[in-house]
């Protein structure tokens, strides 16, 4: 019983040092499983859940941190691994995206000499067919296709609202159909 209370007493009012050993187990030991459970939740696997509670937890220990309280400790502990397990799961998807576009990307590398010139011709009309168009659907189609902004950055650049951006591009593509009179233009080699 009074152990117990001990343990409540410093775990409210006693300052940890992640740097002292003995403090250090102490936010180990009252930390690592709910950390643990945190972390396999976002990732959904448990070596990477483990080694990203063991960085976090080195990280504090490394930097000598000073908590007023072991909740103080088990606070700043579950942000850092919830923020590294989300990274994880970021980088994972970056890794995933990126061999899925190599994997995929010798399909669309090799145009034959027909095609080439197809697509030449083809960007040809949709080029003279831009020009055709009123200034205000140029400039967001321009911006939109060749130089790959998002709405938010356009509407910035040109101060009007996304959804003013949105219309023109929707306006400008659908007058761009009706002047070529295609659906397989492109615009950009």
């Amino acid at each position: 019983m009074f152990n117990n209370s001990e343990e409540n007493q410093r775990g409210l009012t006693v300052p940890l040092n992640a740097g002292n050993s003995a403090d250090f187990r102490v936010i180990y030991d009252a930390s690592m499983q709910m950390l643990f459970k945190i972390s396999y939740r976002v990732v959904n696997d448990e070596e990477a859940a483990e080694d990203i509670v063991h960085d976090s937890l080195i990280k504090a220990n490394e930097k000598c941190l000073v908590f007023p309280s072991l909740n103080d400790a088990k606070y700043w502990l579950i942000r850092v691994v919830k923020n590294a397990s989300l990274n994880y799961i970021k980088r994972k998807d970056r890794e995933r995206k990126a061999y899925e576009k190599v994997l995929y990307e010798d399909k669309h590398k090799y145009d034959s000499g027909e095609t080439s010139l197809l697509k030449k011709d083809s960007i040809q009309k949709a080029r003279e067919a831009l020009k055709k168009l009123p200034k205000n659907l140029q400039e967001v189609l321009m911006l939109k296709e060749y130089g790959d902004l998002n709405y938010k950055e356009i509407g910035q650049i040109l101060g009007i609202t996304e959804g003013n951006v949105k219309v023109r591009v929707f306006r400008a593509r659908e007058q761009l159909v009706k002047l070529i009179g295609e659906d397989d233009v492109f615009l950009s080699e």
